[in-house]
């Protein structure tokens, strides 16, 4: 019998994520410390990936609660040997892992009291008992369901699809997705870079205002990887936010590849020669036949039935959309408190730059062309690039 009579794919999963909530809830309790479920983002898509890539490993009945099983329910040919695309998957996700895991550690956010900055400014604005329901409807237990369900794309490769060796569609995705987690690692380390350059910077010109011969550790960019060595200036960390390099085709590169990279990883069993998968326009019905019987139901029954089924797999997308939404929102909020902080400087790069796409820079730049006078945008551009202390005049245009 599963766990709160759930589905049985779900059963342990759901078990893990339950504990994990009420774990992370109350550890936030103790240390009034929200970041709890932070610091296990970059295990948790990696534990529920292997759980259903490793199912033959589990036994088939589970000797008490919490103990990782593969029920009997999900079939004899799910759990009597390895998926080559589920352990596909399970490979890709444990390099993002690795690269997530490492630029979280150097950040120190591992530190136990350390606390994402974002969670200090919500906590400012809420009332405390509306912070504390927050606190437990989304920190804790809305962002753990969401890791869980970056796990389940691997589920459908074990359970749903035949144990085939992989097709053209497998290799090919694995190859983008090891792109984007490179172009992923570039857009961390050349913020990484930037931070660095500007607090030495910041320093060594606070010494010598106040007159103090004090030693500061100058800059040395053959400290960082060669992807980040760009050619900082002076202007940049005036400006105080990083606006070169990847950073300068995207305000979040690494937040766009992160996107991409669950999309990815969504859809490499959905697009593989086996069910489910993503519908195709000669899979559908034409938009005429489809709106009849939509407004005749009972004389096309057969019809809506297989449309219904056609479309069945595009549930299988919902937790790649719900991770883009989060990114969105969250994103938003962020660059609010950013806007706040560094006020028209930001709010140029804002109206320069788009938010994730390089398609959305490119839109602005030609809508710049078009429709803003040239001392507009050579003021846009030179705050964003070049003179950050330009004068706020030259961004009169919102």
């Amino acid at each position: 019998m599963t766990f709160l009579n759930i589905p049985a794919h779900l059963d342990w999963p759901a078990q893990f994520c339950l504990l994990l909530t009420a774990g992370t809830w109350v550890a936030s309790l103790v240390t009034a410390n929200v970041s709890q479920v932070d610091r296990l983002w970059t295990f948790l898509p990696t534990i529920y990936t292997a759980y259903y890539a490793l199912l033959p490993l589990w036994p088939n009945e589970q000797p008490f609660l919490f103990v990782p099983y593969a029920p009997k329910e999900l079939g004899y040919a799910s759990v009597k040997d390895y998926s080559p695309r589920a352990l596909l998957i399970f490979g890709l996700v444990v390099v993002w892992m690795c690269r997530l895991s490492y630029n979280t550690w150097r950040r120190g956010l591992f530190d136990l009291k350390d606390e994402d900055y974002r969670w200090a400014v919500l906590r400012a604005q809420l009332p405390p008992w509306l912070f504390q329901i927050t606190n437990l409807t989304f920190i804790a237990f809305t962002q753990n369901v969401l890791l869980l369900s970056l796990g389940l794309p691997v589920h459908v490769a074990a359970v749903f699809q035949p144990h085939s060796p992989l097709s053209s569609s497998d290799y090919a995705l694995a190859a983008l997705a090891l792109v984007v987690l490179g172009i992923e690692f570039t857009a961390d380390n050349q913020q990484y870079a930037f931070h660095a350059y500007k607090h030495a910077y910041l320093a060594k010109k606070k010494a010598e205002e106040d007159g103090k011969e004090v030693k500061v550790k100058e800059y040395d960019a053959n400290e960082h990887w060669v992807g980040a060595r760009l050619a900082w200036t002076p202007d940049d960390a005036r400006r105080g936010f990083v606006t070169r390099g990847l950073w300068r085709y995207s305000r979040h590169p690494n937040f766009a590849c992160e996107q991409g990279f669950w999309w990815i990883i969504t859809l490499l069993p959905l697009v593989s020669p086996f069910p489910p998968n993503i519908p195709t326009q000669a899979d559908l019905p034409t938009l005429p036949t489809l709106l009849r019987a939509l407004a005749s139901p009972s004389q096309h029954p057969a019809l809506l039935l297989s449309v219904k089924q056609t479309l069945a797999p595009a549930v299988h997308l919902l937790p790649a959309l719900a991770l883009s939404l989060l990114f969105i929102s969250s994103t938003t909020y962020t660059e609010a408190i950013s806007k706040s902080k560094y006020r028209s400087t930001y709010g140029a790069y804002q109206r320069r730059v788009g938010m994730f796409s390089p398609h959305q820079t490119l839109g602005k730049w030609v809508w710049m062309r078009l429709w803003w006078a040239g001392e507009d945008r050579k003021g846009i551009e030179e705050v964003v690039w070049g003179d950050s202390e330009a004068p706020s005049k030259r961004l009169k245009k919102e």
